[in-house]
């Protein structure tokens, strides 16, 4: 056998393993996917870079960080805490934010991270949402990655606890009373968590057991099968010319997106790396170690957190006797409302399916002014969030704007009503004049501030006529027509009743794609006889 036809050593191990694994067919098949290209798309990479400098950074972190909570005595490099006594876990942190070299910027490289992962799913989430890719056949991915986000808020939350210092103590003790506020299990519940009484001695292990290995673990098999179904369904994509709902226009998979995807995340860790470097985050060594008779002034949570707490602190403080026994809905009630409103956005693609019956599969994006109740929806919730935030924070907005406490807390109580339902009006109101300005552009054409004198006197404005793509863009979306009750008496005379869940029905349909919810999309009749008489 001469030299070349005998294959080298890397030649024989890719045949071995294909034959085991079928990588070459699975190569073949998949690396020329075609993937679209817009901005707004990086914005789940984000979520995907993010989460990876978590796992990685929170990996070192656990060589270091000791989830104990029996007491020691600081010997530290940080003079201000030296002889306190304090728990293991925040003599470690503080170990390894003084001690351990890089170990703070490690430490506040993982805390960046999580705080952006949670802002990134959040947007990603409202992207989704606003341009309607949770459609058919997407409904499962969008509730994983709902899934995903709720996760990751839950996941913050036990690992901004771990350090056991002020701030975070008193997060804890907060979500103490609100277990306990649970009829009948609440106190099992805690008994369960906490190991015994307030504070206990085996919280922080257990939340770390949670916060490194259960939540992650799980996360991490809902983020792959999310990219599995991204992959399968092929990614969604704006109408343009040329693209359709049965075609991908865009890059391959090799060489060019790999490419740009693998410089995109060295850019995202660069970027939170020098946050990392320059903002200082949860400096726990200025609150000092959890004592259960101190409270930190500034206890609050991270942001993504604030609108919980927010729904909690602005709640009026309503008791219920029973039994001899007593129901604290100020507590419940917010801790109820906080996974219903969640849900709410869960829920929500397969309620704008039920009221439309569409069962086709959508792979173009619609654009927010192109659906109007549900922008208006997502907006309305997007600032049910923001006001609740804004509850979470209270008593800071009170002390730095030097407000009354009170009147800041009935302002909230009247916006969680009141600031949703403006928003709900005022952004359905502004895609619908949106709606009528593309209308105008596509059947009078670009304005070019040219003044023409016409024979007779009058003088108009020239119109310069779109670009056919540009046409094409204004054009591409459909308006699906309401549902329309049946016929109570059908063409044989016989009486078919119609339930109050029809009609229901029917009437959110019309509210969807009514006639109120839309501006009548320019046809070309119309388009072809007003541009004639501009002399297009």
């Amino acid at each position: 056998m001469t030299r070349n036809q005998n294959p080298g050593r890397g030649r024989r191990a890719a045949d071995w393993a294909d034959g085991r694994l079928g990588v070459y067919t699975l190569a073949r098949a998949n690396v020329r996917k075609i993937f679209p290209d817009h901005w707004s798309f990086m914005l789940g990479e984000i979520c995907l870079y993010t989460f990876v400098i978590i796992i990685l950074t929170g990996v070192w972190l656990t060589l270091f960080f000791k989830p104990g909570m029996g007491e020691v005595i600081y010997d530290g490099s940080y003079v201000p805490l030296k002889g306190v006594p304090m728990s293991e876990a925040y003599a470690s942190t503080m170990d390894i934010s003084f001690e351990v070299r890089g170990g703070l910027l490690i430490r506040q490289i993982h805390h960046w991270a999580a705080v952006v992962f949670a802002a990134a799913m959040f947007v990603h989430m409202m992207r989704v949402f606003f341009t309607g890719a949770f459609r058919k056949p997407r409904e499962i991915n969008w509730l994983f990655g709902f899934l995903l986000l709720f996760l990751g808020l839950l996941d913050g939350f036990f690992g901004y606890s771990l350090p056991d210092d002020l701030l975070s103590g008193t997060g804890i003790r907060f979500v103490e009373g609100v277990v306990l506020a649970l009829p009948l299990v609440g106190s099992y519940v805690q008994m369960f968590l906490f190991g015994g009484e307030f504070p206990g001695h085996d919280i922080v292990p257990r939340f770390f057991t949670v916060h490194v290995l259960l939540i992650p673990g799980i996360m991490l098999g809902l983020l792959v099968a999310h990219l599995i179904l991204v992959f399968y369904h092929k990614h969604t994509q704006w109408a343009g010319p040329g693209r359709t709902e049965q075609n991908v226009v865009g890059m391959p998979l090799m060489p060019v997106y790999l490419a740009k995807a693998g410089g995109f995340f060295f850019l995202v860790f660069g970027i939170i790396a020098l946050m990392a470097a320059v903002a200082s985050i949860n400096p726990i060594w200025a609150y000092g170690p959890y004592r259960p008779d101190q409270v930190s002034t500034d206890a609050q949570p991270d942001w993504y957190m604030g609108f919980a707490e927010g729904l909690i602190r602005v709640m009026p403080g309503w008791e219920v006797g029973l039994w001899g026994h007593t129901l604290n809905l100020g507590v419940l009630i917010p801790f109820t409302l906080f996974p219903v409103i969640l849900g709410a956005i869960a829920v929500y693609p397969f309620v704008e399916s039920w009221l439309t019956e569409d069962a086709r599969e959508h792979h173009l994006l619609d654009r927010p002014r192109n659906a109007p109740v549900r922008t208006a929806l997502g907006a309305a919730w997007i600032a049910l969030y923001l006001v609740m935030l804004v509850g979470g924070g209270n008593d800071l907005v009170a002390t730095r704007l030097h407000l009354s406490l009170n009147s800041i807390t009935y302002a909230v109580r009247v916006g969680f009503f009141v600031v949703p339902v403006v928003v709900f009006v005022i952004t359905k109101r502004w895609c619908l004049g949106l709606q009528r300005r593309d209308r105008d552009k596509v059947l009078h054409g670009r304005e070019t501030g040219l003044i023409r004198r016409l024979p007779h006197g009058e003088f108009t404005e020239a119109h310069a006529p779109l670009a056919p793509a540009e046409l094409h863009r204004l054009t591409a979306h459909e308006q699906p027509r309401p549902l329309e009750l049946p016929a109570p008496v059908d063409e044989n005379g016989v009486a078919h009743p119609v339930g109050a869940l029809t009609r229901v029905r029917a009437r959110l349909s019309r509210g969807l794609h009514g006639e109120g919810a839309r501006i009548p999309r320019p046809t070309a009749e119309e388009y072809h006889e007003i541009t004639g008489g501009h002399g297009h």
